[in-house]
């Protein structure tokens, strides 16, 4: 399938630029070898710690490839970003570094662990209603009123590429990759991942992984276009949100690059969040425990080569990993 929109195609040279772009303030994170996982599924498990960044979380190399990529003009007036916590903390952090104003929409679902990080990276935050598209449709009132430069959460060229850039370090560390487990909301993570993979080796296996509740990306690709879903209440938080009825890339984007998709229970989300913490002493949010459950239930199917789970990030309210890891670890091997 071509991808075409009215605006651009993407390249995997986006993705290249982006990595030069990005250089000054995003770090390669640390990819890492999982003895443990690896003799559960008989074959080479690798983590990619995505949840290291500053901000906790995988959404700063978008961020940074997109606000680095505005005019000085664009980046006087500021910026405003609708998000479900990582996104937005990503936004600030960049906007912060770079000097430029931003404000923040969030719904009131967005955890209180990442309200506090905003708060801590000094952005403007406005919460409005229960969901991610509330908080987006007064963005772009923001953008009416007061020019600012909205940060696409997902569905952006430049913040594709940003995410993408992370299936670069994959190819030039691992020669012998073939399976990535990618966390799947939006898509832009996928998305870029699946352009940087796909353009050097159509044979690697990519697999999507949600929760079982509100997964609007799966639920647009069964019904073959982008549909709108009510927030539910999960461990995987950071999955949350639509992925608008006019997505102009990571809808066709994921059609062409994801060869399987997986809905993870809240159970095996919470178990792999509680595991993670105890046989590996990782913290991660319940989105990123989406693809270790995949792995841990032996869900992808078995070829020879490495496989890699991203790690997408760790922002989690404490109480919640003390309640998961009191649940299952306590005289329960699991």
């Amino acid at each position: 399938m071509n991808l075409t929109t009215e605006r651009k195609v993407m390249k995997i040279r986006d993705i290249w630029e982006a990595k030069k772009r990005i250089a000054p303030i995003v770090n390669r994170t640390p990819l890492i070898y999982s003895a443990i996982l690896s003799e559960k599924i008989s074959r080479s498990v690798y983590l990619k710690l995505e949840n290291v960044h500053e901000v906790g979380a995988f959404k700063v190399r978008g961020a940074a490839n997109k606000i680095l990529s505005l005019s000085d003009e664009e980046k006087k007036r500021g910026v405003a970003t609708f998000s479900t916590g990582n996104h937005g903390m990503a936004v600030a952090f960049v906007a912060k570094r770079l000097g430029v104003n931003a404000v923040v929409c969030i719904s009131n679902r967005v955890p209180k662990a990442k309200v506090e990080s905003l708060k801590r990276l000094g952005a403007q935050i406005e919460i409005v209603g229960d969901s991610q598209d509330a908080a987006g449709e007064r963005c772009y009132e923001l953008e009416k009123q007061k020019g600012l430069t909205v940060i696409q959460p997902f569905d952006d060229p430049h913040v594709i590429a940003g995410q993408g850039t992370i299936g670069l370090e994959l190819l030039e560390a691992l020669p012998n990759l073939k399976d990535v487990i990618v966390p799947l909301s939006g898509g832009g993570l996928l998305s870029g991942i699946g352009l940087a993979l796909k353009a050097n080796n159509p044979d690697i296996r990519i697999t999507g992984v949600s929760m079982e509740q509100s997964a609007v990306m799966y639920e647009s690709l069964k019904a073959g276009k982008p549909v709108k879903l009510e927030e539910s209440v999960t461990l995987a938080d950071s999955l949350l949100g639509g992925i608008g009825l006019d997505n102009q890339y990571t809808f066709q984007m994921v059609q062409q690059y994801m060869d399987d998709v997986l809905l993870i229970s809240e159970d095996e989300i919470a178990y792999s969040m509680a595991y993670m913490m105890d046989k590996h002493r990782i913290i991660m949010e319940g989105a990123a425990a989406t693809g270790i459950a995949a792995v841990l239930g032996n869900k992808i199917p078995d070829q020879d080569g490495d496989l890699v789970v991203i790690i997408s990030g760790h922002n989690v309210d404490l109480s919640i990993l003390l309640q998961l890891i009191q649940k299952y670890t306590d005289g329960n091997e699991g």
